[in-house]
C-alpha cells in the first residue's frame, strides 16, 4: 500500500500516524489559566528532547470541530507554565477521564476526583496521584496551521522533578514501580512492562 499524505483526510493522516508510532508516552499536562481555575489533560504525542538544558516537548491538536486552541495550550501561552505528570496504570481511568472537553471554568482534576498538590517552581499544581512530576517553563512554542487536524509543538524546561521516594535509588527510577501505560491506536493502551527484553548497544562495528 502506498499513501501521499497530501491526498487524505486530516482524520485518516492521524490514523495513519496513531497507528504506526506506537505505544507512545503519555503527558498528562496540568496547567491553570488567568483567574486560577486548574487544567488537565492527556497528550500523546510527547517525548524529551535533550538533558542540558532539560527539554521535554508535547504537541495539542487543534480541536476537531473547530480547529480552536485546547484550553492547556491557552493557558501555556498565557502562563507559560505547566506540569508533566506521568501517569501510571493505577491513575489511568481519571487520565482517560480529563480527556472529556468540559467547558473552560472547569477544574478538570477536582471534576473527576484527582488530588492537586502544590508545586514547587511553579503556581500550576501537579496531581498527587501521579509518581513523577515535571515542573516546566515554557521553552518555545511553534503553531502549524490553524484548522482541525493542525496542531502546535509545545517545548518546556524542566526546572524541577518530583520523584516518588519509593522509585528513585541511585540515580535512576525503578520502572516496574512507577508502573507507565502507553498510548496504542484507537481506545488500546499499553500494560505497563507487559513485555520487555534487553538488549546491550554496541559501542564499535564488528
Amino acid at each position: 500500500m502506498e499513501i501521499t499524505p497530501a491526498t487524505l483526510e486530516w482524520q485518516d493522516a492521524y490514523k495513519l500516524l496513531v497507528g504506526s508510532i506506537l505505544p507512545r508516552p503519555i503527558a498528562f499536562v496540568s496547567t491553570m489559566d488567568r483567574k486560577g481555575t486548574a487544567n488537565a489533560a492527556p497528550f500523546s504525542f510527547f517525548t524529551a528532547i535533550c538533558a542540558d538544558p532539560m527539554l521535554i516537548c508535547f504537541s495539542p491538536m487543534r480541536r476537531g470541530t473547530d480547529g480552536a486552541k485546547k484550553d492547556t495550550l491557552v493557558n501555556i501561552e498565557n502562563t507559560r507554565q505547566f506540569v508533566i505528570n506521568i501517569v501510571s496504570e493505577g491513575m489511568a481511568s481519571k487520565m482517560n477521564d480529563c480527556a472529556i472537553e468540559f467547558p473552560t471554568d472547569v477544574d478538570e482534576i477536582e471534576e473527576v476526583g484527582l488530588t492537586k498538590e502544590r508545586s514547587i517552581k511553579v503556581s500550576v499544581p501537579r496531581i498527587k496521584e501521579s509518581l513523577v512530576h515535571l515542573e516546566c517553563e515554557l521553552y518555545q512554542v511553534l503553531h502549524f496551521g490553524d484548522k482541525p487536524g493542525a496542531g502546535s509543538l509545545v517545548i518546556g524546561k524542566v526546572i524541577h522533578v518530583h520523584v516518588n521516594d519509593g522509585l528513585y535509588s541511585h540515580g535512576r527510577i525503578d520502572t516496574a514501580q512507577l508502573a507507565p501505560i502507553g498510548r496504542m491506536a484507537g481506545n488500546i493502551f499499553t500494560d505497563p512492562l507487559a513485555k520487555t527484553f534487553e538488549m546491550l548497544r554496541k559501542t564499535e562495528k564488528r
